[in-house]
């Protein structure tokens, strides 16, 4: 079974930039969909990026025009580039190959 690794997170302030990267413990090239989640606290895990084996993308609308998600098969990784960040952008992200598998999440501040 795939294990996921996330890394990246950290303080920024708002409208910055970070890139968030997951890192698979076996090769994703079989796995049809990955994606970007995140937390905030007391509210509900939600999707922030969806990604295909075939590269479509899936975006919440909070973050359309903001993030980009993207897959390496070659390097068996899923990435989030996350601009024009906003202080509600602030949660633990986690990478997933939904709905079972999970990261062990990184936390993303915002400060305004």
């Amino acid at each position: 079974q795939v294990q996921l690794v996330e890394s990246g997170g950290g303080l920024v302030q708002a409208g910055g930039s970070l890139r968030l990267s997951c890192a698979a413990s076996r090769s994703i090239s079989s796995i049809n969909a990955m994606g970007w989640y995140r937390q905030a606290p007391g509210k509900q895990r939600e999707l922030v990026a969806l990604i295909s084996i075939g590269g479509s993308t899936n975006y919440a609308d909070s973050v359309k025009g903001r993030f980009t998600i993207s897959r390496d098969n070659a390097k068996n990784t899923v990435s989030l580039q996350m601009n024009s960040l906003k202080p509600e952008d602030t949660a633990v992200y986690y990478c997933s190959v939904p709905p079972f598998l999970w990261g062990q999440g990184t936390q993303v501040t915002v400060s305004s």
